[in-house]
């Protein structure tokens, strides 16, 4: 098999965001494969062929890039911010385990500058202690995991960097995370919520959790809640990484 795969973090937006490395990924690549508005990012050029695809067709989409590779295509499949957060190289490996007659393909995995790093950037250093990301969407989860993970996150006091938090399919969700963290105690944390940063339409807002709203976030919107050491400096927000 001559073929090559790349799946490639394309970062959060800006296309200052977009590593070298992916860039000189793309220039080589025959085929890029990926969610389509993803894919709209890459600029066409004679011989090179786009395959955009609906969000939910993940496997689909992984087994595609396989099969290109392996005819011998140099396919770089895209997501945004980096490829192993919530996105495309689990599911590609996922498809791979299935199929053994692909599993000699050369595959690079790049990262890429996720929006959580690239919101708390824009905001100063909240992620600047112990933290950790959780994915708000129940379409792969269970709502009770979900749950579960917001309690023993703020029980430990993480600050938390959640993904997804509101679509138009599921739109309480988010508030539903807001309540549960407010009943863990963090109704006086630090929230800040980064919508589409890095791209013209990017806002960002921090305010308390108790003053939060469910309609704040959509889809474009990375939230992060501080933790209870976390603090304020004009527009500044950043987590002192001496715990006492």
């Amino acid at each position: 098999m001559t073929g090559t795969l790349t799946i490639a973090g394309l970062g959060p937006g800006d296309d200052a965001l977009v590593t070298p490395e992916v860039s000189a990924a793309l220039a080589a690549a025959t085929d890029v494969v990926g969610y389509a508005p993803y894919v709209a990012r890459v600029a066409p050029r004679e011989g090179l062929t786009l395959h955009p695809s609906d969000n939910r067709v993940e496997l689909q989409r992984a087994n595609e890039a396989l099969r290109l590779a392996s005819e011998g295509h140099q396919v770089v499949v895209v997501s945004s911010g980096d490829p192993g957060v919530f996105a495309m190289a689990s599911t590609v490996f996922e498809a791979l385990e299935d199929r053994p007659q692909w599993q000699g393909l050369p595959i690079r995995v790049l990262p890429g500058v996720t929006a959580m790093l690239a919101a708390a950037a824009r905001a100063g250093a909240p992620l600047g202690h112990d933290f950790c990301v959780i994915n708000l969407s129940d379409n792969l989860k269970p709502w009770p995991v979900i749950e579960k993970r917001l309690r023993l996150a703020a029980e430990a006091d993480f600050a938390i960097a959640m993904y997804n938090p509101r679509s138009a399919n599921r739109p309480e969700g988010f508030g539903h995370a807001l309540d549960v963290l407010s009943e863990a105690g963090c109704g006086e944390r630090i929230v800040i919520f980064a919508r589409a940063v890095s791209t013209p339409d990017e806002r960002i807002e921090a305010l308390r959790l108790c003053e939060a709203k469910p309609e704040m976030a959509d889809m474009r919107t990375l939230v992060i809640v501080s933790n209870s050491t976390t603090r304020r400096i004009g527009r500044w927000v950043y987590a002192p990484r001496q715990v006492r």
